[in-house]
């Protein structure tokens, strides 16, 4: 049997060795932190319980697809449940609006909620679709970087329709030019976070990210995100998938352009793959000989960061759901002070998800625990004491003028995570939350592959690689590392 190791547990490793493991490989995950997940892990402090990084959960069949390649029903081990609800929105001059599922019920509420037609809405979000549909069995779901991913009917197509996708605009102008009503804009552009970029510099090709929400729709895990995790571990282990936590690779062994193995302590580790889910630029930086950097690869852009304070609220508010967004009033001028000052906004976009309203469990009666989010630049050594005090504050001021309360007095507990904490729990360089940045109409193309140009057997899986960051994009690392991986054996 031939042997695999991963390194590094998280979302993205678990899936690729679950499918190595259904390829008759023996599977070592090498983990440093004392947990598996990565960003996809828990915080609990007395009665409260918190999902500590991605909080959405779209595309659950990527999940489900991992139980059914192993032979078992997903339902046995890991349920979710649709929400009704997508999400709460709340503006500086006190419009609120909650956005329902489903498109039709979507696009009527907006209709009479905002200055947009019925019609207007339906139309987007069937180019929204459209988009979806032609890029992500291409740009999503395969290879950018073999030249045999290009050479079939399905991928000329796609890339035929390129120029019609508004990959030569950006989001922002092409949600302008869709919508009138400056609120309904802004909350279309919001989607551009969710690759750790700026609406008003990624291609507009984004616009098909609603589509996720909208079109397919949202869901949360019974047990809160962390039971992702906790399934997909369970799951590998019953694979044969080996898990080695509390411990920190030095090296990637190299041997005649191959990959051998790994140097974990004192001791070599032998194998014959090996897939690095750790950041790219980090296994660069880290684990691999100078020689084989991929300069102007690992020189782009980073994707923005996060600063999060996890909150057990001594309250309960109806009007705020699962997930709920209290906007800036300059949007373009927040974008600007992430991307170019590397500061943070007086007032930021303020994102709460609180998971008691959909398990009840991870808080104590009448109280929720909130996780609250701003987007920040990534760490560049700036003096962050300061910068989350004072964001501190203007996030409590936002939050007491939306919701007539007095915040501060109704904290319980509080846990905070900052770009630094980002970088050095999850090795993500500059702390950013989805490797490079997608400000450039060629980002897809730009990010580095699922393999090693230079090293034979070596792989790489996770946000910071293609096709990108957020949970779906890394289960489709994952099936893409996999695919590369039995190609090569049968060649």
């Amino acid at each position: 049997m031939q042997e695999a190791i991963v390194i590094g547990a998280g979302i993205a490793g678990i899936a690729t060795s679950i499918r190595l493991a259904v390829l008759g490989y023996n599977v070592s995950v090498f983990e440093s932190n004392a947990y598996p997940g990565g960003k996809l892990t828990t915080i609990s402090k007395n009665a409260y319980r918190f999902d500590a990084g991605p909080s959405l959960f779209t595309l659950p069949h990527l999940v489900d697809e991992l139980f059914e390649l192993c032979g078992e029903n997903s339902a046995d081990h890991f349920t979710y449940q649709s929400r009704k609800t997508i999400c709460n929105y709340f503006w500086n001059d006190g419009k609120t609006y909650q956005m329902p599922s489903g498109i039709d019920n979507i696009a009527e509420s907006l209709s009479a909620n905002f200055e947009v037609e019925k019609s207007i809405v339906e139309n987007y979000l069937k180019r929204s679709k459209l988009k979806y549909e032609v890029t992500a069995p291409v740009f999503l779901e395969r290879s950018l970087h073999r030249i045999s991913s290009f050479t079939n009917s399905e991928t000329m197509s796609a890339l035929a329709s390129i120029p019609k996708l508004g990959i030569n605009t950006t989001l922002h102008k092409i949600n302008a030019k869709s919508f009138k009503d400056p609120k309904v804009v802004q909350l279309f552009d919001r989607f551009a976070t969710y690759n750790g970029s700026s609406p008003y510099q990624t291609p507009g090709i984004m616009s098909m990210i609603p589509h996720l929400e909208m079109g397919i729709g949202t869901y949360f895990p019974d047990g809160g995100m962390i039971s992702i995790t906790n399934s997909l571990v369970a799951l590998a282990e019953r694979q044969g998938v080996s898990f080695e936590y509390n411990t920190r690779v030095k090296h990637i062994l190299e041997s005649k352009g191959k990959a051998v193995g790994i140097v974990v302590g004192e001791q070599e580790v032998l194998a014959d793959i090996i897939i690095s889910n750790m950041d790219v630029f980090s296994t660069y930086k880290y684990l691999l000989p100078q020689k084989y950097s991929p300069k102007k690869t690992l020189a782009q852009e980073r994707s923005s960061s996060a600063l999060i304070f996890y909150w057990g609220i001594a309250q309960s508010f109806p009007e705020l759901s699962l997930h709920n967004i209290f906007f800036s009033d300059d949007y373009e001028g927040e974008f600007r002070q992430i991307f170019e000052s590397k500061t943070i906004s007086e007032d930021p976009t303020v994102y709460i998800s609180i998971s008691s309203k959909a398990n009840s469990n991870d808080a104590p009666s009448g109280c929720e625990n909130w996780f609250v989010m701003i987007n920040t630049p990534g760490n560049f050594d700036q003096d962050w004491e300061e910068l989350i005090s004072i964001a501190r504050k203007n996030i409590i001021q936002k939050i007491n003028e939306s919701l007539k309360i007095d915040v501060e007095r109704l904290i319980q507990v509080e846990d905070i995570l900052d770009p630094r904490s980002i970088e050095s729990r999850t090795q993500s360089h500059r702390g950013a939350l989805y490797g490079t940045a997608s400000n450039n109409k060629f980002s897809a193309f730009l990010r580095h592959s699922n393999f090693s140009r230079k090293i034979n057997n070596l792989y790489f899986c996770g946000g910071s690689v293609h096709p990108g960051g957020g949970i779906p994009l890394c289960l489709h690392s994952a099936s893409i590392v996999a695919d590369l991986i039995e190609n090569q054996n049968h060649n």
